[in-house]
């Protein structure tokens, strides 16, 4: 069993050779394979997984205490390896013999992968078709993080118009994965497009899901890791907002300052910076511990839909935050500042990519909803 304070250790290890390389992997498009394999083969996807299992047993806030160093070191790996520990959350409510199964891969080193959704129809619609013997023919968009996974999670409609969840290798025959995603930002997730070709499932590759009666800790979990992301950037933009102002910057003509880190709308700029970056990391935690009240609660509706309210006041406030700041960097520097070779612009192109999976004017709608007339946050995979 890996405890927790040996994974903090790994992760302190790890954490700056990834920060290290991340603009110029960004500028010359390199995908971040090894990085991502060496957090794998770390363990550091076993956070959460239980002692009993072989994992650290952390608690959610301890996570995204770690998810948000991940995203400020690289918001492109952070993002990619969603999945991942999305996975964990899910097994954490499904049955021994499914966790039993999985577990052990994570502990391996192994890396999830998502490919469920499409483009082209309305509200979240499948259709991508499963035969009642198990082949499966379609396209996925966003398939985030499969091109650097072992696994990868699909859906599709079967022939009575339900969704059916499974989970495939990647070297299944007939499974096609593109490294075709073209968003401004997030360049390097891989969450491009995933072709299937008449693939088989085999029945034991079926993932069986929670019903819909009631909220699960896992929407909660998902919507709060895109917030943790924005956190990230919104720190990682500070650190170069103090690193371009301390070694690049110079004074405009007309400033009394002698050097940039004096003039005062230098320093306004890098404490505004400060300051969202703060505010978005703060209301990751404080929502990733009304999580862990709500396992602590035995997943109590009320306590599920009291974290569920928090992450989207959370995921509202990060996206706001990380956007700012990502303006704001602008500021410390003069024409120099936007050079291509300097990348300052990848913060907001990816805070900005980041923002636009689920629109924060629903997440504001839904919070004010249910303060007003105690109206549930909807039950799906968004809230």
């Amino acid at each position: 069993m890996t405890t927790l304070a040996e994974l903090r250790r790994r992760a302190a290890e790890l954490l700056p050779e990834l920060a290290d390389g991340a603009a110029e992997r960004e500028l010359s498009r390199e995908l971040p394979r090894a990085q991502i394999r060496a957090l794998a083969a770390a363990e550091l996807f076993t956070f959460r997984i239980p002692p009993e299992h072989g994992g650290a047993g952390a608690g959610v806030a301890e996570v995204f205490d770690f998810l948000i160093g991940l995203a400020a070191a690289d918001s492109n790996v952070a993002q990619a390896v969603r999945s991942s520990y999305g996975r964990v959350e899910h097994l954490l409510t499904a049955s021994e013999p499914e966790r039993e199964r999985w577990f052990p891969r994570y502990l391996a080193g192994d890396v999830f992968g998502n490919a469920g959704w499409e483009i082209g129809g309305a509200n979240g619609e499948v259709r991508t078709r499963i035969t009642r013997d198990g082949t499966v023919t379609g396209s996925k968009y966003y398939s985030t993080g499969a091109l650097y996974a072992d696994w990868i999670s699909l859906v599709a409609v079967d022939d009575d118009g339900e969704k059916v969840f499974f989970t495939l290798p990647r070297d299944r025959e007939g499974l096609e994965l593109l490294d075709d995603f073209d968003g401004i930002g997030q360049r390097l997730t891989a969450s491009g497009t995933t072709r299937l070709n008449a693939v088989k499932v085999l029945p034991e590759e079926f993932v069986k899901r929670p019903g819909d009666a009631g909220r699960s800790p896992v929407g909660p979990f998902m919507q709060l890791y895109l917030a943790a992301v924005e956190a990230g950037i919104a720190r990682a933009a500070l650190a170069d907002a103090v690193a371009f102002a301390r070694e690049r910057a110079r004074p405009i003509e007309h400033s009394g300052a002698a050097r940039s880190v004096d003039d005062p709308y230098v320093r306004h700029a890098v404490g505004e910076i400060s300051a969202r970056a703060y505010a978005a990391e703060s209301a990751v935690l404080r929502a990733a511990e009304s999580i862990d009240r709500a396992w602590s609660g035995g997943l109590d509706p009320g306590l599920l839909t009291e974290a569920t309210v928090e992450v989207a006041q959370a995921q509202f406030v990060a996206v706001e935050s990380a956007l700012k700041a990502a303006e704001l960097v602008f500021d410390v520097g003069g024409g120099s500042a936007v050079a291509r070779r300097h990348n300052l612009d990848r913060h907001w192109r990816n805070a900005r990519t980041v923002a636009n999976h689920n629109p924060r004017a629903w997440k504001a709608a839904v919070v004010g909803a249910h303060r007003l007339t105690g109206a549930q946050p909807p039950l799906n995979g968004l809230f």
